[in-house]
């Protein structure tokens, strides 16, 4: 048995793993098997990370941290979580390969996926001019046209912010109003910058090595039209990675784990949260990291309130079960 499993490999995930292994609580980290680093996998350059002035490949950031972590002492699996029983001392994890950990405190740092367009060059040009994140991607768009796509309070926070580098921002909503909140709709309404293009959703996306173009299509006629871009972000929302949780752990109204105050501690002793997946709002790398830490500590914290026959059953690393 472990005293410890953190499930997810973003930089929640691997700082958790840093803070926990520092502390001899010799963890075990379960990556995804097709997903393994995060979101920043599928970043380019990173230039707002602490410590890396000249910025980083976002894989090349994910791989040092995996590295430090491993350095002091993390195990590292390349699978997938099918199942978790969170009830009780002694927390199960089930893989799809079918084998069963057990441990004393687990980790939630599973993050949160961007919702998509759904579009093939959306994937192929991900990160060569398609983004999720103006706050990430925002300033290789100096005296660019780029569009933001979204009628949300995130997407006038993103088309608002990208005119400090683009030249012009289009908005490409599917109805003829939005559903931000009314002094984010001000806001973008007075830039000049910003265009609204009404009635209309993306269907395609051109380019070769990056973003040249979109097809819209008109959501009332039908009718498609070219528009030229060299940059698309997209910003209808996200989803947390919380279907392993439910019916386990409470959620807020944003679907996302709930946690108590600045804490990561969630409502069943021993089973902490951690990254995006508790975070609605800033959903940022370093955010993340920080969130990390806090989780590691908590665990830390409640380990060591345990007694001492239960936390010498963790004494040793398990021998891995199979399903």
């Amino acid at each position: 048995m472990r005293q410890i499993i953190i499930i997810g490999s973003g930089p929640a995930g691997y700082t958790a793993a840093v803070y926990a292994a520092r502390a001899n609580l010799k963890p075990l980290l379960i990556a995804s098997s097709v997903e393994a680093g995060g979101e920043l996998m599928n970043t380019t350059e990173v230039e707002n990370f602490p410590g890396f002035p000249d910025g980083i490949q976002g894989p090349d950031l994910m791989f040092k941290m995996q590295a430090q972590a491993e350095k002091f002492g993390t195990e590292v699996v390349y699978d997938d979580v099918v199942s978790v029983e969170l009830s009780g001392d002694v927390k199960t994890v089930t893989l799809g390969s079918g084998a069963v950990h057990q441990a004393l405190a687990v980790i939630f740092a599973t993050g949160s996926a961007y919702r998509k367009l759904g579009l093939d060059d959306e994937e192929r040009l991900a990160g060569h001019g398609v983004s999720w994140c103006a706050t990430c991607d925002g300033f290789f768009f100096k005296e660019r046209v780029i569009a933001v796509v979204g009628g949300g309070d995130s997407a006038m926070e993103e088309a608002s912010f990208l005119t400090r580098f683009a030249d012009k921002v289009y908005v490409i909503h599917r109805k003829d109003n939005l559903r931000a909140s009314k002094i984010m709709q001000d806001r973008a309404f007075a830039n000049d910058k910003i265009e609204f293009i009404w009635n209309s959703e993306v269907v395609g996306i051109q380019g070769t090595e990056t973003v040249t173009g979109v097809t819209l299509r008109d959501t009332l006629t039908g009718a498609e039209r070219p528009l030229e871009l060299q940059g698309l972000f997209i910003a209808i929302g996200n989803d947390p990675r919380v279907h392993l949780v439910h019916g386990q752990l409470d959620l807020t109204p944003d679907g996302t784990i709930a946690v108590a105050g600045r804490s990561s501690k969630t409502a069943l002793a021993g089973v902490f949260a951690a990254g995006d997946v508790v975070d609605p709002t800033y959903r940022q790398a370093v955010t993340a990291a920080a969130s990390g830490t806090v989780a590691a500590l908590d665990a830390e914290h409640y380990l060591a309130s345990l007694p001492e026959d239960l936390l010498a059953q963790a004494g040793d690393l398990e021998l891995t079960t199979t399903a």
